[in-house]
């Protein structure tokens, strides 16, 4: 298994995690952005010139020409997620992910898909959300 990007709906924000982590307290499952979206583009490269060494006083003329590369909108640089941490948590298990964009567009999204009653931490905000989609604001969350 490897964390994947997972875009949420209505907005640019998005969570970073195991796709059976995050979909074990979702209603719908989630599935990671780079499932069908991976495609294979083409980019024209113009004419320049190439040093074939450092301090090279001949360089190589390269012609223009087209090259052919991979796009993965969920494709990660390093080993390091990005965005702020939050854990996801409804008493049994407990399960640490990350997040990018606002977090209440995350919080707005849990409030409307989870599949039981969790907690949601994040270094900005705890929030207590019912399955039904009814929420503790400023309940004190343990």
């Amino acid at each position: 298994m490897s964390i994947e990007k997972h875009s949420l709906d209505g907005g640019d924000a998005a969570i970073y995690a195991e796709t059976a982590n995050l979909n074990y307290f979702l209603k719908e499952a989630l599935t990671p952005d780079s499932v069908d979206a991976v495609v294979d583009k083409q980019a024209s490269v113009k004419a320049h010139t190439r040093r074939r060494y450092v301090g090279d006083q001949t360089p190589a003329n390269v012609s223009a020409h087209s090259r052919e590369y991979v796009y993965d909108p969920g494709r990660r640089n390093g080993s390091a997620t990005p965005g702020q941490n939050m854990v996801l948590s409804d008493g049994i298990e407990t399960r640490s992910m990350t997040y990018t964009g606002s977090v209440m567009d995350v919080r707005a999204y849990l409030v409307g898909n989870a599949k039981m009653d969790l907690k949601f931490y994040s270094a900005s905000a705890r929030y207590a959300i019912k399955a039904t989609g009814a929420e503790t604001v400023g309940a004190k969350v343990r």
